[in-house]
Formats: structure tokens, C-alpha cells, sequence
């Protein structure tokens, strides 16, 4: 698809432009375009378009849930996971639905070209591969881009999405090589380019495993790791996954493993002074663990496949960035992998980022007027968080040029809600990962009811199309027809008490209903539609996505006190929400906050009181004089 272009001035101009072509990029894309809005991606190779770059695994906790986010939005990276997807495990079945996450191991191949795809089938969307070398302001306004070619392309708003590629810089051992990925160029100049309008940038850190030749691995020392086969999936909307389930394997270092890789960490960049910027936390290395963790004798290690049609496999738990050559030796010493062959070490990799309090919750730059950042460089790490914050500065850049108020979602809509709040409020001093404990609504945040939360938001702002809000108002309609017989329906003593009897729960005196019942912790939907056949007839009166509607259904009634208690938290935060504080207040000159509570804001520069309140160094009493100076 050729640029559009415009002959009169003989220049290439777009609504929006996205820079990048991985997942934060390749959602913004979309998004955008489905909105309307003529958009451009950019990309340095268009055979890697959402490449998978480390693990080729989407979701997990508190992730999957982000993902079936994006797919009730209108996006694709659900659909995309479930068309390619190898190995689908639901994660926390043993804890309450609040914390459930869908994971899926993926055929890193064709997840490419699965995305490839659908970019070159969506409507007012160009792909042009080149590099972007220079950013284009005026009077700190986004003009558009100079490539490395020196072709410019013009745009009304542009969304940066370079992953690790900006001065990326990957070392393996003391060895040190440019890259942005193993075998791909970083990007010079473009940081520059943007830090010289005013906009912060700092450094992180991340690295990824060996891959390894399965012919070699002795799977016969190894546990076995099998996938699930019901109907949960991560699109509300898609198709069943279609290609075969294979299996992950599980291992464990041991301390012959340790004694290897504790003889190099002089050599190892993390420990000798080559590295100076943050890793992320909760993705340690193999020799990170053994540091900080010296009295534990192994660590677990799981094999996953990278696809069905190749050898290569995943050594989860292994990133490292030691000499090639003692992480082979490493490895040898785990009994299963005492032959095995490696395609490539592990290595680390080091690149810019920008900080994220620089940005509106539209994730638009608060410095440059139409600017967006999405994904990495806003210092998250994760295929999920990229993708999901690509949604929301695709979605707001296509909004911004059609002259419409921004889409921001609360804390106690969405994930992505809470980590797009986290980095503009709190900002990272670590490559930031989603987990269930950041949210403070979690059981209104349910991977189970993300189209509930979202696709109805989606349609009316145009980027979720008809085809799947008719989809959700079907479901809506039929666990409401659900919750509804169950509410109205009626058990007496002698239909029930054998049945309660033979699963553990007390007898009913009198007539219950049968929301009561499903109530109690031993009671579901399964064992109690075999006691009441009526039950069992109303929940197969669905028309489709049976076993979907009736979970969904289960839930809300099983969890109504928790649901209904935690909404009304949230109404109560509603109310600092609805109160602006965005330019009332000169903060350097309010002597009665702390001195750190006037700095956090001063640099903050919070749009609302709740906003306010979460910003790290400002207390409740902080943001009651606020009130008080509101005459609230």
C-alpha cells in the first residue's frame, strides 16, 4: 500500500503516524485507522511485525487480563494470540475468579504473520519500512518525522512506539554490540532529536534466555507441563483456537549449575560495573537469582516450544547475560540438557526510555502538542502492557485529529486504567509490570467481564465495531436472563437437601432461592443443575458461548457482596475524580503542603484531586488543605 501523498505539496501526510512496528505499535496502528483516521506505520522490517522478542508467550497474571482489554476494545492482540496459540493454560484456578489470568504459549512464526495480515487487510492504514532519524516540532507541535533515508512524512499526531531499539545496546559477557534486538540495528539520533524539546530520557535494562534444539534435550528428565483444552480463550469475539496444544517441560538448576555460573560472575556486565541501568524485578536472571537468593540450592526452569513447525525452544527461568560460554556449560549441568545444543546465549540489553510523568493519561505528551508514547518507552516491560497502552495512544491520537475529548479510563475500569495512572502519577525507577496486587479494584477487574467493562465504551467512541457490540449485548442479555430465573426460582427443602447432603452443605430448612444456594462455597452451577433440571434448562437456553454466558453468570451472583462492596469504594474515589485541580493551583507558593508534596505536584501536575492523592509523597492531610483551599 502505497503513502498517501499529496501531490500540491509534494509531501507524505497522515493523521497519525506510529513509530514501530511491535506490539504497542501495531495496536496504535489499528486502532487508529479503524477510528478513521489516515494512518502510517513505520517499521525497520516488515517480516518482523509483532515480533515476540523474548518469551513468545502472551498473558499470565494480571497480563491476560490486559489482553482480553484489548480484544473488548476492538483490538487484536487477543485474536491474534488464539490463532497462533500452542499451549493455553487459565492461571490462579485454585484462587477466586479475581485473580484467574488466561496464558498462552505461542508459535512465534506465525504470530507474526498473523499481525502482518491483519495490517495489510485494515482499511486507511499504510505500512512504510524505514527508520526514524529526526523529529519534526514547531513551536512544540508535532509535524512528523525525517526517516534515515531523509524522506519526511507529515502527521497531525505521532505515537512512538521503538520498543528497546533507541541506543539499544546488547552485551554478552564483556562483549558489547549496538542493537535494538539480537541481529537488528539500534536507533541513533531519534532520542536526541525528541530530548532536545524538553523531554526526559533515562536508561533501562532487560535481557532474554538461550534457545535451545529440542533433538538434544532428554525430555525423559523432565516433568511434563500440558495445556488446557476447554472453551477459555482470550477473544470474546474470535474463533476457537485451531492449532495443536503442545506441551511446556519443567526442570530445576542444581548446585553443580550454581558453582558454574557463580566462577563467571566476574565477567558477568550485571555484576562488574558494565551495566549501570535497571533491570526489571520480577524477570531475574539466572545469575541475578543466585545473588540475591544464595541459600537456595535450585531454581525452577521451564522448556517451552517456539512453534509447531521448528526445534527451537524457550529456556524460561535462564536469562542471562554471562560469557556464551559458561552459560553453555551452565546448562550442561542440568541433566536434561546435558547434550543440549543452543541456537543463541542469552543477552541483555540496555536502551532509552522516556519518563512517563511527562505525559497526560491520553498518554499525549504534556510537552510537545500531538507527540504519544506507547510501550517500552514509557518504561514498561511486557508484550501486554505495550499492546494495551498502544490501544489507548492509537485511539486518542485518531481522536485528537477529529477534534474529540480524549478516552481515559479510571482505576476501577480497566488494568490498562491502572497502568496508564501508575506511570503518569507515580512514574518507574524499573521496567514496570503489571500484577494483580497493583489494582485496588480487582474484583471488578475480572478477565471474565473485560466486554462487560469496555466494548460498549468502544462502540460509542467508534474503534469496537458493530459486529462485536450486537456480540457483547447478546452475552449481556442472556446472563441477565440467567440471573433473573435464578433470582425468581424457588427450591423447597425436599428438591435439594439429598443433593446438599452428598456434597458437604447444610440442609434447607424452607423454600431458597436458588441465587442462595449458588451463594454457598461448595454450590455451583454444574452440580446444582444436576439436582434442578429447570436450572440446567435455563443456562442451555443460551444460543451460543454456553459455558462462557453461564461462568460469567455464576460469578456475578456467587460474588455479588464482593462486587457490590468494592463498587462502592470506588464511587466514593468517583468523587475526587470529578474534582480538577489542573492549573488552580500555583503549588511553590502553598506553604501549608510539605516541601515534597509541592515538588511531587509542581512536577506532576495531577489533573484531578484523586490523581493527586496517589502521587507518591503526597498525604491525606496534603490533600485536605487542597480541599479546604476548594472551599470543598
Amino acid at each position: 500500500m502505497p503513502l498517501y501523498f499529496c501531490k500540491k505539496t509534494m509531501k507524505f501526510k497522515y493523521d497519525v503516524l506510529v513509530i514501530g512496528g511491535g506490539h504497542a505499535g501495531c495496536e496504535a496502528a489499528t486502532a487508529a485507522a479503524n477510528m478513521g483516521a489516515r494512518t502510517c506505520l513505520i517499521t525497520m522490517d516488515m517480516n518482523k511485525i509483532g515480533q515476540m522478542s523474548c518469551n513468545p508467550a502472551v498473558g499470565g497474571i494480571a497480563k491476560g487480563q490486559i489482553v482480553r482489554e484489548i480484544d473488548a476494545l476492538g483490538g487484536y492482540m487477543g485474536l491474534v494470540t488464539d490463532a497462533t496459540a500452542i499451549q493455553f493454560r487459565m492461571l490462579n484456578r485454585s484462587k477466586g475468579p479475581a485473580v484467574w489470568s488466561p496464558r498462552a504459549q505461542c508459535d512465534r512464526g506465525k504470530f507474526i504473520w498473523e499481525w502482518r495480515t491483519i495490517l495489510d487487510h485494515t482499511d486507511n492504514l499504510d505500512i512504510f519500512q524505514d527508520q526514524a532519524d529526526e523529529l519534526l516540532v514547531k513551536d512544540r507541535k508535532v509535524l512528523g518525522i525525517r526517516t534515515i533515508w531523509g524522506i519526511e512524512i507529515y502527521a497531525r499526531t505521532v505515537v512512538i512506539t521503538a520498543g528497546t531499539f533507541l541506543n539499544g545496546l546488547m552485551h554478552i559477557g564483556k562483549r558489547k554490540v549496538e542493537g535494538g534486538r539480537c541481529a537488528e540495528p539500534a536507533v541513533h539520533h531519534f532520542t536526541e532529536s525528541i530530548t532536545r524539546h524538553g523531554i526526559t530520557s533515562e536508561r533501562m535494562k532487560t535481557g532474554t534466555p538461550v534457545r535451545i534444539d529440542r533433538r538434544s534435550v532428554h525430555f525423559e528428565d523432565m516433568e511434563p507441563q500440558p495445556g488446557e483444552t476447554d472453551y477459555h480463550q482470550f477473544s470474546f469475539f474470535g474463533p476457537q483456537r485451531k492449532l495443536p496444544q503442545l506441551p511446556c517441560w519443567t526442570c530445576n538448576t542444581n548446585e553443580e549449575v550454581h558453582e558454574v555460573l557463580r566462577s563467571g560472575l566476574a565477567d558477568s556486565p550485571l555484576f562488574n560495573g558494565q551495566i549501570q541501568s535497571t533491570g526489571p524485578r520480577y524477570c531475574p536472571s539466572i545469575e541475578t537469582k543466585l545473588v540475591t537468593f544464595p541459600d537456595k540450592n535450585s531454581h525452577p526452569l521451564f522448556l517451552e516450544p517456539e512453534g509447531t513447525d521448528t526445534n527451537e525452544m524457550y529456556l524460561n527461568g535462564f536469562s542471562s547475560s554471562m560469557p556464551w560460554e559458561i552459560q553453555l556449560e551452565a546448562i550442561h549441568k542440568i541433566p536434561a540438557l546435558r547434550d543440549a545444543k543452543i541456537y543463541r546465549p542469552g543477552y541483555a540489553i540496555e536502551y532509552d526510555y522516556f519518563v512517563p510523568t511527562q505525559l497526560k493519561h491520553s498518554l499525549e505528551s504534556k510537552i510537545i502538542e500531538g507527540l504519544f508514547f506507547a510501550g517500552q518507552v514509557n518504561g514498561t516491560t511486557g508484550y501486554e502492557e505495550a499492546g494495551g497502552q498502544g490501544t489507548v495512544a492509537g485511539i486518542n491520537a485518531a481522536l485528537l485529529c477529529s477534534g474529540n475529548e480524549p478516552f481515559i479510563m479510571n482505576r476501577d475500569e480497566s488494568y490498562i486504567g491502572v497502568l496508564i495512572d501508575d506511570l503518569t502519577t507515580k512514574g518507574v525507577d524499573e521496567p514496570y509490570r503489571m500484577f494483580t496486587s497493583r489494582a485496588e479494584y480487582r474484583i471488578l477487574l475480572r478477565q471474565d467481564d473485560a466486554d462487560a467493562r469496555l466494548t460498549e465504551r468502544a462502540y460509542n467512541i467508534g474503534i469496537a465495531k458493530r459486529d462485536r457490540y450486537d456480540w457483547w449485548i447478546q452475552k449481556e442479555k442472556n446472563i441477565n436472563r440467567i440471573l433473573n430465573f435464578c433470582d425468581n426460582t424457588v427450591v423447597k427443602p425436599n428438591i435439594v437437601n439429598s443433593f446438599l447432603d452428598r456434597i458437604g452443605s447444610a440442609p434447607i430448612k424452607g423454600s431458597m432461592k436458588i441465587t442462595d444456594l449458588v451463594a454457598r462455597p461448595q454450590v455451583n452451577f454444574k452440580n446444582l443443575s444436576e439436582a434442578i433440571p429447570s436450572l440446567k434448562e435455563a443456562i442451555e437456553a443460551s444460543p451460543n458461548r454456553i459455558e462462557e454466558i453461564s461462568e460469567a453468570a455464576e460469578i456475578k451472583m456467587k460474588y455479588k457482596g464482593y462486587i457490590d462492596r468494592e463498587r462502592v469504594f470506588a464511587e466514593k474515589m468517583h468523587r475526587l475524580e470529578d474534582i480538577k485541580i489542573k492549573g488552580h493551583f500555583n503549588y511553590s507558593e502553598l506553604h501549608d503542603l510539605s516541601t515534597e508534596c509541592r515538588q511531587k505536584l509542581e512536577h506532576v501536575q495531577p489533573e484531578t484531586l484523586a490523581q493527586a492523592s496517589r502521587i507518591p509523597g503526597v498525604s491525606p492531610s496534603d490533600i485536605n488543605v487542597l480541599l479546604v483551599l476548594m472551599g470543598r
